[in-house]
C-alpha cells in the first residue's frame, strides 16, 4: 500500500524540479525571448502564431481577457467581472449573489461602462519622443516637451487611424512605443457564477494554494449591435493544463517596480506603502461600517470593499517581500554591478552615471509632501471624484492639447467622457458614507490647518459638510454631468452645484501639489529613468523586459507543484477537494457553497482538475489572462497568486522558491458549465459544437 505512494511523490517532486528554471518576464510582443523558449523547450515561435494570440488577447478595466469563440465570446474572471455584474444587479436580483446565465444572445446583459481594447499594432517612436527635447533643457522642460510631443503623435494617430492610440513608456524612459488599440464599447454579459463559488475560502485563502475558485466569467463583444466576428479566438483544449506542460500567458500585467533605483525602493518600503496601506485601510473601514447598516448596504459595499482587501493583502506581501534583507540586499547588488560596469568606462560614466544621485536628492524630499499629496483628493468617492474630474477638464480644455494634463489630451478625452458619462447606478448613501470617512481620516493626519482641508470644510466637520454637498448636487443624473462637460470652462466655473463647489475649492491646492510632483519628482524620473535605460542597454543589451504597466505582455512556464517546507504541494486540485473543504467548515461563510453546487454534486466526476499552479512570471493585472498551449488553446484561466510570489513586484521570486500563479483548469469550466449549469449551449460555442 506504502509503493503508490512513494511513487507519486517522486513524480510530484520530478515536475518541481524540472520546473526549476526560470521562466522569468513579462515581455513586450516585438521582444518576446523566442530563441531562448526553443532553447529550453525545443518549442518554436512563428510570427503568425504571435500575431494571432496577440489580436485574440484582450484589456478590459485594469486586467486581462481573451476572445474564445468566433462570435465575439469572452472569457476573464469574476472578480475582474464582478463591478460590471453588480451594476446590472438591483435589490431584487443580485447577479453577484445568485449568479446569471443566458441561455440565448437575446437574455445577454449590456453593461453600463465596460470598455474592452485588443492591440492591433504597434511601432517604436522613442526616436521622436526623444528628440522634442531641446538641448540645455531643464529636466522639467523636458518632461513638457516629451508630453507634448507624446499628445501630438497620439491626436496624429488616433485621426489617422480611427483607432485608440496610446504612447507606452518602456524601460523608465529608455523607450517609447507607439500602441494601435481597437476600442469596444458595446460588451454584454453572458455567464457569471455565484459570488461563494467564484470567492470560495474569501480573503482567508486568497493569494494562497490550495484553491477551489469557479472564478470565471463571460461576456460578449458587440459591434452594429452584432456579435463581433473574429478569426481571432482561443480554440478550447480537449484535455487542459497537465503536470510539466510548457504554458504561455498573454495578458495585461498592472504594475511592476522591478527596474526601481535602490532610492526609489527605500522611499516605497519607507514611505509609499505605508501610506497606500492607511489610505487602502480606511477606504475598507468606511464600506465595513456602512455595510452593517442593512442588507441592502451589505450588497451596495461588498465589490468595492472585496477590490479594497485584495489590494491590502497583496501590499502586505509585498511590504514583506522589500523588508526582507535578502531580497532588499539583491537589489542593492544589483544596482552595485550596474554602476560599476558604467564607472568602468569613462564615456558611460560622463553620459550616465549622474543619474542616481540624481533619483536619491529628488527622492530625499518627496516624504515632506508624500502624504499631502495622498490625501489632498477626493477620489474616494465616485460622485466627487466626477466633480473633480468635471472641474479640472474645464481648466485644462483652455489650453492646446499638447499643454494640458496627459489625460485630458485629445486623443484621451473620448475615454474620459466615456466614464464621465456612465449610467451605472450611484448610491448617495454611499457616496456620503465613503466621503465622510475620507476627509475624516485627512483631517487626522493632516490637521485642521493643512489648506486642502481648510478648502473642502472651512472650518466645519467632515460630515456637515458632505451631507450638505451630496444632498444638494444633481451629478448623480447623467445629464448634469454631461450638461456641465458640454458648456466648458464658462458652464463649470459658474455651476452652483454644491459638489463641484467643493471641488473647485481644492482643486488650486492639488494643482499646486501636482506641480511640485511633476517638477521635483516625476521630471527627475523622466530624464534620470533614460539615462540609467540606456545605460542598461549599453551593458546588457536588449537582454531584459521592462516593468509592467498594463499595457500587453508574454509570459511562460510550465504547470508545475512546489515543495512548501518538508511537503509537497501538486499542480492541480479537484473536486472532491472542494466538497472536502467545504464540509470540514461545517459550510460556514467563506466556505459555503451555492445551493445548484451541493444539488449538483452526484452528477460531477469528482475526479476532474479544478484549480492548478504554473511558473509563469505574473501579477496583479494579470487577471483573467488566458493559459494556453503550443497549439493556443486554452487550458485555463489566470486568478491569482500565491504568497511566495507577492514580493515579485519589485523582483522576480524563483519558481524553485514555491513562486506560482494559480488558475481555473479549463476542464473544470465545462465539467462545472454543464453539469452544474446545465449551460449547454454556451459549452458548445467553447468547444466548437452546435450553438
Amino acid at each position: 500500500m506504502r509503493r503508490p505512494v512513494v511513487v507519486l511523490m517522486l513524480v510530484v517532486l520530478a515536475v518541481a524540479v524540472a520546473a526549476g528554471r526560470r521562466d522569468e518576464g513579462m515581455w513586450t510582443f516585438d521582444n518576446v525571448p523566442r530563441a531562448l523558449i526553443k532553447q529550453q523547450y525545443g518549442f518554436e515561435i512563428t510570427d503568425q502564431w504571435l500575431e494571432h494570440v496577440r489580436l485574440a488577447s484582450i484589456r478590459v478595466s485594469g486586467a486581462s481577457a481573451s476572445f474564445v469563440s468566433p462570435d465575439g465570446l469572452v472569457l476573464t474572471n469574476q472578480h475582474v467581472g464582478r463591478d460590471q455584474v453588480a451594476k446590472l444587479s438591483t435589490p431584487q436580483r443580485d447577479l453577484v449573489k445568485d449568479g446569471f446565465y443566458a441561455a440565448t444572445r437575446a437574455e445577454e446583459l449590456k453593461c453600463t461602462d465596460y470598455e474592452a481594447n485588443v492591440l492591433v499594432s504597434y511601432e517604436e517612436v522613442t526616436t521622436r519622443v526623444h528628440g522634442a527635447v531641446k538641448a540645455g533643457a531643464t529636466d522639467a522642460e523636458a518632461n513638457a516637451q516629451r508630453k507634448a510631443e507624446i499628445a501630438f503623435i497620439e491626436k496624429e494617430c488616433s485621426s489617422q487611424t480611427g483607432l485608440k492610440c496610446e504612447v507606452v513608456t518602456l524601460y523608465s524612459g529608455g523607450e517609447y512605443w507607439l500602441y494601435r488599440n481597437k476600442k469596444y464599447t458595446d460588451i454584454r454579459l453572458v455567464f457569471s457564477p455565484e459570488q461563494d463559488i467564484a470567492y470560495f475560502g474569501g480573503d482567508y485563502d486568497n493569494f494562497t494554494y490550495p484553491r477551489w475558485n469557479f472564478d470565471i466569467t463571460f461576456f460578449r463583444i458587440y459591434e452594429n449591435d452584432q456579435p463581433l466576428r473574429t478569426a481571432h479566438y482561443l480554440k478550447w483544449s480537449a484535455n487542459g493544463a497537465a503536470a510539466g506542460e510548457l504554458i504561455f500567458a498573454p495578458g495585461y500585467p498592472g504594475a511592476t517596480s522591478r527596474l526601481l533605483t535602490v532610492a526609489q525602493l527605500k522611499y516605497q518600503r519607507d514611505v509609499g506603502n505605508l501610506l497606500q496601506m492607511q489610505m487602502w485601510t480606511a477606504r475598507r473601514d468606511a464600506l465595513i461600517r456602512y455595510q452593517a447598516i442593512g442588507a441592502e448596504q451589505a450588497r451596495r459595499g461588498s465589490t468595492p470593499r472585496l477590490g479594497l482587501e485584495n489590494s491590502i493583502k497583496r501590499l502586505l506581501g509585498q511590504q514583506d517581500g522589500l523588508r526582507n534583507p535578502r531580497i532588499f540586499s539583491k537589489k542593492e547588488n544589483d544596482e552595485a554591478a550596474l554602476r560599476a560596469k558604467v564607472a568602468a568606462n569613462a564615456e558611460w560614466q560622463k553620459l550616465y552615471a549622474p543619474a542616481w544621485d540624481e533619483i536619491a536628492t529628488a527622492y530625499a524630499a518627496l516624504p515632506a509632501y508624500a502624504t499631502r499629496i495622498a490625501f489632498s483628493n477626493l477620489t474616494a468617492s465616485r460622485l466627487a471624484g466626477m466633480a473633480s474630474t468635471i472641474v479640472r477638464y474645464g481648466e485644462e480644455i483652455q489650453k492646446p492639447s499638447g499643454q494640458r494634463y496627459p489625460e485630458f489630451a485629445d486623443a484621451r478625452l473620448e475615454g474620459l467622457k466615456f466614464g464621465l458619462f456612465s449610467s451605472a447606478p450611484i448610491y448617495l448613501d454611499m457616496e456620503q458614507a465613503q466621503l465622510t470617512a475620507w476627509l475624516e481620516e485627512g483631517v487626522k493626519t493632516l490637521g485642521a490647518a493643512d489648506p486642502f482641508v481648510k478648502a473642502a470644510l472651512g472650518g466645519q466637520a467632515p460630515a456637515a459638510v458632505v451631507k450638505q454637498v451630496i444632498a444638494g448636487t444633481q451629478l448623480a443624473n447623467v445629464a448634469a454631468r454631461k450638461a456641465l462637460v458640454d458648456g466648458g470652462h464658462e458652464a463649470i466655473k459658474a455651476s452652483a452645484d454644491p459638489l463641484i463647489e467643493l471641488a473647485r475649492r481644492v482643486e488650486p491646492i492639488i494643482r499646486e501639489l501636482r506641480a511640485w510632483q511633476e517638477e521635483k519628482i516625476q521630471s527627475v524620473d523622466a530624464s534620470a529613468g533614460e539615462k540609467i535605460a540606456r545605460a542598461r542597454f549599453a551593458v546588457y543589451g536588449k537582454t531584459a523586459y521592462p516593468d509592467a504597466n498594463s499595457n500587453l505582455r508574454f509570459e511562460y512556464g510550465t504547470v508545475a507543484g512546489y515543495e512548501l517546507g518538508s511537503t509537497l504541494v501538486p499542480y492541480k486540485t479537484t473536486f472532491y477537494g472542494l466538497y472536502d473543504r467545504a464540509a470540514a467548515f461545517n459550510e460556514r461563510p467563506p466556505f459555503s457553497l451555492p445551493a445548484r453546487w451541493k444539488d449538483g454534486r452526484g452528477r460531477i466526476d469528482l475526479s476532474t482538475p479544478f484549480n492548478f499552479v504554473y511558473t509563469a512570471d505574473t501579477i496583479g493585472g494579470n487577471s483573467g489572462t488566458p493559459i494556453i498551449n503550443r497549439n493556443a488553446e486554452i487550458v485555463g484561466v489566470n486568478f491569482d497568486s500565491n504568497l511566495q510570489k507577492l514580493p515579485n513586484r519589485y523582483l522576480y521570486v524563483d519558481e524553485t522558491e514555491g513562486s506560482r500563479a494559480v488558475g481555473v483548469h479549463s476542464a473544470c469550466i465545462i465539467e462545472g458549465l454543464q453539469k452544474i449549469y446545465g449551460a449547454g449551449s454556451l459549452v458548445n460555442e467553447l468547444t466548437g459544437g452546435q450553438k
